[in-house]
């Protein structure tokens, strides 16, 4: 596994202090709020979801009896104050309205809530996310894209990323038993000089991959690359 000061390390290169995330506030009662919900509370945190529509926050409250689901209007800033949003670590805003979305995780930043999420339709604003405060900004054609390109790609793609305002991707991909990348340690491998190994995890636990790191069958390894270099890195996966 990756040693803690390594970590430490990283996060300070990166300018980024880490942080946990225990309390969470979701506002939208939406399939993804509900499932995002679902997930939450499966893994044990403490989980708030604000409803508008009150017979929608009724039924979700039967569907999630360990989330706590308030009917209300997430516009309300007083509202938020009420339900306590400054004692949040994460706000995720995913209404059916964009704007609403950037502006709640906007308030909820200014109130001190370190990690924000927002759902939103226009693709633009993807790539001015970090620049208006928002940490994360998530697109549901960007989500099905990544769907799709599972299902099309040669490789046994798992997921795929943008990295905002870079044009790269984040590649993870399932290691096959008879795939070129396990023929040689990583420095003997032949990648693209636009493509690199980021990391595996292997039986749950995340490893560095440096010169002499063998990747085996069975491994989920992650590559950074340029969109013409997703080719060249597919070979050697298949």
């Amino acid at each position: 596994s990756i040693p803690k000061n390594s970590i430490k390390k990283l996060y300070k290169l990166m300018g980024k202090t880490p942080f946990g995330v225990k309390d969470v506030m979701i506002l939208g009662g939406s399939k993804i709020g509900v499932k995002a919900a679902r997930n939450l509370c499966d893994g044990n945190f403490n989980t708030k979801l604000i409803e508008i529509k009150k017979e929608r926050a009724k039924e979700i409250a039967e569907k999630l009896p360990n989330a706590l689901i308030i009917k209300g209007d997430g516009r309300n800033v007083e509202l938020l104050e009420e339900e306590n949003i400054g004692e949040m670590d994460a706000f995720i805003a995913v209404t059916g309205n964009s704007e609403t979305n950037i502006m709640t995780c906007l308030v909820a930043k200014s109130k001190g809530v370190k990690k924000t999420i927002a759902l939103v339709e226009n693709m633009d604003y993807i790539n001015i996310s970090q620049t208006i405060g928002i940490d994360t900004l998530i697109n549901k054609k960007l989500l099905a894209a990544s769907a799709i390109f599972k299902h099309v790609r040669k490789g046994d793609v798992l997921k795929l990323a943008n990295l905002h305002n870079i044009d790269a991707e984040v590649l993870e991909f399932n290691v096959k038993k008879d795939s070129a990348v396990t023929k040689n340690l990583i420095k003997d491998i032949k990648l693209t000089k636009k493509a690199v190994f980021a990391g595996v995890i292997r039986d749950g636990i995340a490893l560095m991959t440096f010169g002499d790191f063998q990747i085996l069958a069975g491994d989920k390894a992650v590559v950074f690359c340029l969109p013409e270099a997703i080719y060249n890195v597919e070979k050697l996966f298949n």
